[in-house]
């Protein structure tokens, strides 16, 4: 089924996994008048990737929201999350998938950093999360919205759908208010997120 996914500066065709065409949503609906259409306010990018995935995913308890009374409902890191794993490793893997839904919800596509625990990996092969490098130094603190943010490079015709549309009228504003802005989270062709 082909899905077309038109935003503010651009649209994208979805056949299945890959991106069948790129061009402005009259051109492509015209094309293709059968296509599914999914309308996001903002800007069309190609995702994020986020240098933090063990940090994220592995180092840091994203607490169920029923547990919210015991843990809160932001993430915890540090000492205390290595007491929560260490204490009860069975966590880790429900942890990684929140974890996971969280970085979605952010416009990540991709993540760097090696990840060591098959929990952590399952939750994010299991989301489609690309994996690429990270610097040998990174930017700043473990950050679901990092700075400077990583945008992958352009969508291609044939290539992967996926990416990410953000509510703001350009990348200069999508760097300066964050990926906190993001609406919408495709990673091969399927729609992992959708703001509210």
């Amino acid at each position: 089924m082909l899905t077309l996914h038109a935003t503010d500066d651009g649209s994208v065709l979805v056949d299945g996994d890959t991106v069948a065409a790129l061009g402005p949503f009259e051109d492509l609906a015209a094309a293709h008048p059968s296509a599914r259409v999914r309308r996001w306010p903002g800007i069309l990018t190609p995702g994020l990737l986020n240098p933090y995935g063990p940090e994220i995913l592995e180092s840091t308890y994203h607490p169920d929201p029923r547990e919210a009374g015991t843990y809160g409902t932001t993430p915890i890191g540090g000492a205390r999350a290595r007491e929560i794993f260490l204490a009860e490793p069975a966590r880790l893997g429900p942890s990684a998938r929140r974890g996971v839904q969280r970085l979605l919800a952010h416009g990540t596509v991709a993540i760097g950093g090696e990840l060591k625990s098959k929990a952590a990996l399952d939750a994010a092969r299991g989301a489609g999360l690309a994996f690429g490098g990270r610097p040998p130094k990174l930017p700043g603190p473990v950050s679901l919205s990092p700075k400077p943010l990583v945008l992958l490079p352009r969508l291609a015709v044939g290539g992967p759908a996926r990416f990410a549309v953000f509510d703001v009228p350009s990348r200069e504003e999508l760097v300066r208010l964050g990926s906190s802005t993001c609406v919408a989270t495709v990673i091969d062709g399927r729609l992992l997120y959708r703001g509210r």
